[in-house]
Parts: C-alpha cells; structure tokens; sequence
C-alpha cells in the first residue's frame, strides 16, 4: 500500500557525480554507499532512505534534518558553501500534526555543489534560545 512505509529514495541532479558526491557525504556525514559510472549515479544511505545523486535527475528541493542549525550553518559558511537564507523560525508546533509539540521549526537554505538549494531543519523547543 502506497503511504504507509518509509521513503525509499529520493534523487538530486548532479552535474559533476564526484564532486556532488563528496559535498553530500561532507554535509550529511555519510560516505558514499556506491557509485556506478557509467550511467552517472551515486547514492548515500540517510536511515531507510537513499539518497540518489544523478547526471539526469532534475534539481530537487532537499530538507535535511540537523542537530545545531546555527553551528551547521556557522562551519559551512566556513568551508565556502554559499548560505541562501540565514537561519530562522518559520513555524511553531503547538501539537503534533507536523513535527514535534513544543518545538519551533527552523530553517536554513543553502546552495550545494551543482548550484541545487538545499534547506537544513532544526526542530528545537520553543522559547530556546541561543545560550539559554
């Protein structure tokens, strides 16, 4: 039945596969799983879901959660990735149906390797702040 498993895998275009592949595996903190090239393709394991990286994919809006945002963000920006959209709260979870009861919704959006948009998500109890 469709819906009621996981994602299975999800695919992002990729111009140069190497160089695609070892932003990725940077940025998720996950080695490349396998590379079959010919016909272009790379894939990373992220829990039960993959992560496809393909010459003729079209470009995807990923969201990809992180623990500390702001720190991913600040040791990106570092290493030269281009940061699109600052961090900030777009949403406030006062229930369950979305995400977690409590939290606030964070987001980040970055440009990766092959000129894609990435976003990064933090999920973090509302009325944290930073130092609190």
């Amino acid at each position: 039945m469709i819906g009621d498993g996981p994602l299975v895998q999800v695919a992002q275009r990729a111009v140069d596969l190497e160089r695609a592949a070892a932003f990725y595996a940077q940025l998720l903190g996950v080695p490349v799983a396998a590379t079959f090239d010919p016909p272009g393709l790379a894939f990373l394991v992220l829990g039960e879901t993959r992560l496809l990286l393909e010459r003729g994919a079209p470009s995807a809006l990923l969201y990809f959660a992180v623990d500390d945002l702001d720190a991913r963000v600040d040791r990106l920006r570092a290493s030269g990735v281009t940061i699109v959209t600052e961090p900030h709260t777009i949403f406030e979870h006062a229930d369950a149906t979305l995400g977690p009861a409590g939290t606030e919704e964070r987001m980040a959006f970055l440009t990766d390797s092959e000129g894609n948009t990435v976003a990064l998500v933090e999920h973090r109890q509302s009325g944290a702040r930073d130092g609190a």
